[in-house]
This record gives C-alpha cells, structure tokens and sequence, in this order.
C-alpha cells in the first residue's frame, strides 16, 4: 500500500513539474507507433541498455514484452539484465545511494513517465519526451555538462549522447517590447554521434513508442474492443429503431 501511494505522489509531482516546465521550447510531435511490434521491440532495447542503468520501471515486468512479439527467450538473453527471472519487474543497475549522491535524488520511476507528463495546450507526455530526448545540449556550466531546451537546467546527464553527438543551440538575438530575447533557431553538431540526426530521431520515436504502450499495455486492445462494442451498438441501435417501428405501425 506504500508503494501505491508513493508511486501516485511521484506522478503527480512529475505532472506538476512537467507544467512548471512549459516555459522551455514548443513540443515536437512524437511519432504514433504503438502498434508497429518492430518499433516497440527496439524501443525496448534502447530503455533496457539506456534507460534502465538509472531509472526502474517498477510496475513492468519483463515477461509481459511477450505482449510485443518477443519470446520468453529472447528476453532472457537480450533484455534480462537486471534480473535473473523474466516475472521479475525492471529495476535501476544503479545503487540507490550512489545515485542520490551523483545526482542529488533518485532517478525516477518511468513506468507511467509518458501518461505524467502531458500539459494542456503543450501537447500530450509523448510529445514531451519526445521533444526532452532530442534537445540536450552541451553546458559546461553544469555538473554534469549538460543541459536541456524542453527541460532548462535539468540535472540528468545526456545518456544518449554518442548516439546523438554533442550539440550547441543556436539563437538569434531580436527585440521584443523594448528588450532583447534570444530565440531559438537551430543546432550546431560539435562532435558527430554514431547516428544521423534522421536514425537518432527514429530511435527515439521507437522508444518513446516503448514508454507510452508500457504505460498501459492494454490501450491497443480497449482500442479496438471499444471500435467493436460501438460498431455493436450502432447495429444493436437499428435493429431496435426497426422493431419500433414495425411494433407501433398499426397502432393509431
């Protein structure tokens, strides 16, 4: 019962942060693939190998990716890293302590990240990670040397960054009311990343993808049970306008 609670006031911070963040960059629009199983299985690759290393998932268990077309032996020996049995939940490599003292708090829990962050007029929590994976940028600054256009002076490091490369924005100085603002306007790629920009925003669509269906596995299936039963009623309503009509004809 402590963990439920803990676990609802940890979304509802993340949902009250992500909208005392709506000051960084307009969010880009994340790729809808939730039901593409290609996308979800390298999705899941990419959270287990760079994401699970800080962050649990504490309420996914690893055999439900059989959900997305892997096999329980597949798991085992591509996904199973931080546990030896494949009931078991996705719990963080890191030491608790360790990662309160690198970065002053424990990483948190993603599983419901994609439903937690959404914020009215910004877009939906996909969009917005999405956009936060993509827009890291190299600060010295920083303790940790960098930083973030969706999530300004963010104290995640940027675990992608040799798949991204280092990056700088860039801003254009202009005048509004009076005063100088800088507005942003591109990226310029200081050291290149292993991935193109084109595969990079593809990997992170993928894992995206991964975060918004581990959020709730069984929105695809109340989707399409949801097209039935409405398909069921129209019918269930035409059939029943029929017999009224047939069953009142000859009453004056």
């Amino acid at each position: 019962m402590k963990k439920i609670l803990a676990s609802l006031l940890l979304v509802l911070g993340l949902s009250l942060t992500a909208q005392a963040n709506t000051g960084g960059i307009a969010w880009d629009k994340a790729p809808a693939k939730t039901n593409d199983l290609a996308a979800l299985q390298n999705g899941a690759k990419v959270f287990v190998n760079y994401c699970l290393n800080c962050h649990s998932a504490s309420f996914m268990r690893y055999n439900r990716l059989k959900d997305i077309g892997l096999t329980e032996q597949q798991i085992k020996d591509n996904l199973l890293f931080t546990s030896d049995k494949v009931g078991d939940t996705m719990q963080a490599a890191i030491d608790p302590k360790q990662a309160k003292q690198w970065f002053g708090g424990n990483p948190p829990d993603l599983t419901v990240i994609s439903r937690s962050r959404s914020a009215q007029g910004q877009g939906t929590g996909a969009d917005y990670l999405y956009t936060y994976l993509r827009t890291f940028y190299v600060d010295d600054t920083k303790p940790t040397g960098w930083n973030n256009l969706a999530f300004p002076n963010i104290g995640m490091p940027h675990a992608l960054w040799q798949l991204q490369g280092k990056r700088a924005p860039i801003y254009e100085v202009v005048e509004e009311h009076g005063k100088e603002v800088h507005v942003f306007k591109g990226w310029e790629q200081i050291t290149p990343g292993t991935m193109t920009s084109e595969q990079y925003d593809q990997t992170i669509g993928d894992l995206v993808n991964y975060m918004q269906w581990m959020a709730e596995p069984a929105a695809n299936t109340r989707v399409r049970l949801g097209v039935w039963v409405m398909l069921f009623l129209c019918v269930l309503t035409f059939f029943t306008w029929r017999m009224n009509a047939a069953f009142w004809k000859d009453v004056k």
